[in-house]
């Protein structure tokens, strides 16, 4: 049900990163650790361990930070590990070359501090995701595309088959076609592949409870604006942090998201066919996540009136054939305009949004898409007075593709 009055906006933006390193936050007692020694590297860099958790508290935790340590002083680079959200700020992030959330859970950054994060982020800087990072910022709509995807489920630990997608990324190079690992093994509420960059997938016939069928990414990575994201679904069990494969599987992401070595991480073109969710939008104006039990991942793009827009920065309309949209109305109904590259570029093409009946009842909408348009997908929004219609999902396909 739509409120009759929408709660305080929250709108995406950018903020300027300092690029001059500055002194680290004294962080006092919430540090766990302080940095690690250098191991004499050419160029040695600093990282932040972030792994304060506000529901379910992982045992490995602590094995986690030990491991990182180790690499650090193995392969020349500085670990500060914290659970003080305090450190999240421009002034403190920017000494940093990477930041990781190793198995965080549940809502750990308030706006300000998701600001600074966005802004180190999306200004240069590099986030990486282990295990339960994606349990994490649920209402966040930015979070959900720098880390990937969000949790959904999982079964019993046991014994997987993960399959190796690139052989040249840092992280997965010295992996063969397959790895036999015993883990956790997270299902996600969307499939993230044509928004990130897959390095490994999980062959679902090898174990049970796999939820996401042929298609099961559970190792990614993707530019994030000017800075980078990488994210591994593994590294809930102890055991995993004294494998040698994992520990060179962390090693390679951090080091890629530091931006000390370089890796193909472009997503593929258009989805093509795998819809993204609406309300994992990276900026906008008016629009929040609604919930709706009927909308797969249990939310919608809401609180849609006349005038407010979303941006995809993770979705490129380059070569798109086709925009449809899984929506629903108990509203006015309106208009969705395909646009490219901003909130009033170039419209590709319309689709119009009737009353469904319901806020429960979903109907498919969609559009053919002129030829030309490049950049990332901005979706307008044109009606009455009062909410509009909300929007599940949409997917973007290319010519010869069907809907």
């Amino acid at each position: 049900m739509t409120p009759a009055r929408k709660p305080g906006r929250r709108q995406g933006g950018k903020h300027p990163r300092r690029l001059a390193a500055l002194a680290a936050l004294a962080l006092g007692g919430a540090l766990l650790t302080g940095p690690v020694a250098q191991a004499g590297a050419a160029e040695p860099y600093d990282v932040l361990v972030f792994s304060k958790t506000a529901g379910f508290r992982h045992d490995s935790i602590p094995t986690g930070i030990a491991t990182f340590q180790e690499l650090g002083g193995e392969h020349g680079f500085t670990v500060t590990a914290t659970e003080d959200a305090s450190a999240f700020t421009p002034a403190n992030l920017a000494g940093y070359d990477a930041v990781v959330f190793l198995s965080t859970t549940g809502d750990v950054l308030d706006d300000t501090q998701q600001d600074a994060l966005q802004a180190y982020v999306d200004d240069g800087g590099g986030f990486m995701g282990v295990h339960a990072a994606a349990d994490t910022e649920y209402d966040w709509p930015y979070y959900q595309q720098l880390v990937g995807a969000w949790f959904k489920s999982h079964p019993a630990i046991q014994d997987a088959v993960v399959e190796t997608e690139d052989h040249e990324h840092p992280a997965t190079a010295h992996f063969g076609p397959t790895w036999l690992h015993n883990d956790e093994l997270y299902n996600y509420r969307t499939d993230p592949r044509g928004r990130v960059h897959v390095l490994q997938t999980l062959d679902e016939s090898s174990y049970t409870g796999g939820e996401m069928g042929e298609d099961h990414p559970i190792t990614w990575c993707h530019p994030q604006e000017t800075g980078r994201s990488f994210y591994t679904g593994l590294g809930h069990t102890n055991e995993s942090y004294a494998d040698p494969d994992f520990r060179q599987l962390l090693l390679g992401g951090l080091e890629y998201a530091a931006g000390q070595k370089d890796a193909d991480c472009a997503p593929s073109g258009v989805p093509g066919g795998t819809p993204v969710e609406a309300e994992s939008y990276t900026d906008g104006q008016g629009v929040q996540p609604a919930g709706h039990g009927a909308a797969s991942g249990g939310q919608t793009l809401g609180f849609i009136e006349n005038g407010d827009w979303a941006g995809y920065a993770h979705v490129p309309v380059d070569g798109a054939a086709t925009f449809t949209a899984k929506v629903s109305s108990a509203g006015a109904g309106g208009t969705i305009h395909v646009r490219a590259g901003a909130p009033d570029g170039p419209e590709l093409g319309t689709a119009d949004v009737p009353n469904t009946g319901s806020w429960e009842t979903f109907q498919s909408v969609t559009t053919p898409l002129t030829a030309g348009g490049t950049g990332p997908l901005y979706l307008s929004f044109t009606g009455g007075g009062g909410s509009l219609f909300d929007i599940d999902s949409f997917t973007l396909a290319p010519a010869g593709e069907g809907d």
